[in-house]
C-alpha cells in the first residue's frame, strides 16, 4: 500500500469548522478545501461573507470552493461573480442543477467565459460530466465535483464511472475531476488508482490516516481492549 505523500490524487479537506480547518492546514498533504451550505450551517455559521473572508485570510495560497446557495440562476450568477472576486485561490461552487431540475450549463459557460474559477457540484451521473465539460472554458482552471459517495450509497459501484470521467475530462486539460462525498478512508486509493485529480475529504475520515498501513493484529488487539474497557467502565454485570 501506498503513504499519502506517495499518492498522485490531491485530499481536499471538506469542512466548514474553523479549528478544524487550521488544523488540516498545518499538514502538508492538505492541498485544498472544500466548503458548502450544509457544512456551514452544521458548523453554525450566521453570516456566509464574514466566514469565508475569516477563512480567505488564514488560507491565502490553496484553492478553496465556496458555493452559490440561489435557486435561481441570475441570482446564482451574482453570488458567483461576488464570491470569485475575494480571492484568486477562490473556486466558486455551482449545483449542476437548481432544485426544479433545470441544469446550470448555460450559467457555467457564462461565467466560466468571464474567467470565473469554477467547482461544479453535485454531479452523479457520466451525461453530466460531459455536459458540464463541454460548458467549461478550456482556458480556465475548474473542478468537476461527482459524489462517488453518494452513487455508492443507491448500491451502484463508483469507480468505473469515476474511471470514465477521468477520460472525459482529458478532453479538458485545465479542468480537475473531484471525488467527492467519500464514505471511508479506503476511497482515498480508490480516487487514486481511477487516477481523480482531487478527493475531498471530511476531518472524520482525515484523521483515520495515521491508520494505513497499521499492523492488524495489533488493530485486533486494540479493538478488543476498547470492548472489554468499555464493559468494565459500563459497570456490566452478569
Amino acid at each position: 500500500m501506498q503513504s499519502i505523500n506517495q499518492l498522485m490524487v490531491k485530499i481536499f479537506a471538506d469542512g466548514a469548522d474553523k479549528t478544524g480547518m487550521l488544523e488540516m492546514l498545518a499538514k502538508p498533504y492538505i492541498k485544498g478545501f472544500t466548503t458548502n451550505p450544509t457544512l456551514m450551517r452544521k458548523a453554525g455559521i450566521a453570516d456566509y461573507k464574514e466566514f469565508a473572508k475569516d477563512m480567505l485570510k488564514a488560507i491565502p495560497d490553496r484553492p478553496i470552493s465556496f458555493e452559490v446557495f440561489s435557486d435561481e440562476f441570475p441570482e446564482m450568477e451574482r453570488q458567483a461573480l461576488e464570491i470569485a472576486d475575494w480571492g484568486d485561490n477562490v473556486y466558486v461552487k455551482i449545483p449542476v442543477t437548481n432544485t426544479k431540475r433545470e441544469s446550470s450549463y448555460e450559467l457555467v459557460h457564462k461565467l466560466a467565459k468571464r474567467g470565473v474559477k469554477l467547482n461544479v457540484t453535485a454531479l452523479m451521473t457520466l451525461s453530466q460530466v460531459r455536459d458540464v465539460v463541454a460548458a467549461l472554458d478550456p482556458r480556465v482552471p475548474s473542478y468537476v465535483s461527482v459524489f462517488a459517495g453518494r452513487i455508492a450509497d443507491t448500491g451502484r459501484d463508483p469507480i468505473p464511472l469515476m474511471a470514465a470521467a477521468v477520460q472525459i475530462l482529458k478532453l479538458n486539460p485545465r479542468s480537475e475531476l473531484i471525488w467527492a462525498s467519500p464514505r471511508e478512508l479506503l476511497n482515498i486509493f480508490h480516487a487514486n488508482e481511477v487516477g481523480c485529480h482531487v478527493i475531498t475529504v471530511t476531518n472524520d475520515i482525515l484523521n483515520k490516516l495515521s491508520l494505513v498501513d497499521f499492523d492488524l493484529e495489533d488493530y485486533s488487539l486494540d479493538t478488543v481492549k476498547m470492548f472489554y474497557t468499555d464493559a468494565v467502565a459500563a459497570g456490566f454485570k452478569l
